[in-house]
């Protein structure tokens, strides 16, 4: 697949949206169209065969039986028409919001902190209620700890915090948040944030993932774009 703009897509997202709608909608259009012609032209000639051969049925009660087939017809392709009309602007939508994205910082559900040189790490904490205290632990490859940040107690709600890694090498670090409950620590949400690259976009915009250093994560598993 190429990658346009920061967009993963065949060629291009003119040529996406094209063959999502023939696949999506054309097909059931076309089945709903020749459905109903067919069941006219049914009844047109139940219609002839079972009409008294002394009294047939007048010339213009078929036309008129025609020019009814003829509208049903056209407003079966008119919302056929709507249809895809309507996909082709979500489509378009989703592909210029993902376009948006490239190049901004995504904070994403992982443990997993890339150190650069002279870089830092940076994430988002997440509580469900306050804690009397709260600690960032930073663990190396070996899962030897190598660093801990304290933040203190903290309310509930999304709390910031970096890890500047200064004495360490760059590479792969485990970042896992902790919050006080009681007199015990427990596991709490965290989220690292990493530049998007790339973004892949599902049908319709539904499925769309986005591409950072970490690897390929849902849509859903983003906490939010930019510093907390």
């Amino acid at each position: 697949m190429a990658d346009i703009n920061g967009v993963n897509q065949s060629s291009s997202i003119f040529e996406q949206i094209s063959t999502q709608n023939k696949q999506n909608s054309t097909a059931s259009g076309t089945s709903q169209t020749q459905d109903t012609s067919e069941m006219f032209m049914q009844l047109m000639i139940a219609q002839l065969k079972n009409q008294s051969p002394t009294s047939p049925a007048e010339t213009t009660d078929f036309m008129q039986q025609i020019a009814s087939m003829s509208s049903v017809e056209s407003i079966a392709n008119l919302n056929t028409s709507v249809e895809q009309l309507s996909n082709s602007l979500m489509t378009s939508q989703t592909a210029l919001q993902a376009s948006s994205m490239v190049g901004q910082k995504a904070f994403i559900s992982t443990d997993k902190g890339m150190l650069s040189e002279g870089g830092s790490v940076e994430g988002v904490v997440s509580l469900p209620a306050s804690a009397s205290d709260v600690r960032v632990s930073v663990y190396d490859k070996a899962g030897t700890l190598v660093d801990r940040l304290n933040l203190g107690p903290k309310v509930s709600g999304d709390h910031d915090f970096e890890w500047a890694g200064t004495d360490y090498p760059p590479g792969e670090y485990r970042i896992v948040a902790e919050a006080k409950v009681g007199d015990e620590f427990e596991t709490a949400q965290s989220y690292i944030g990493y530049t998007v690259n790339s973004v892949t976009l599902g049908q319709n915009g539904i499925g769309t993932t986005i591409n950072t250093d970490a690897g390929s994560v849902g849509i859903n598993d983003v906490k939010q774009l930019g510093k907390a």
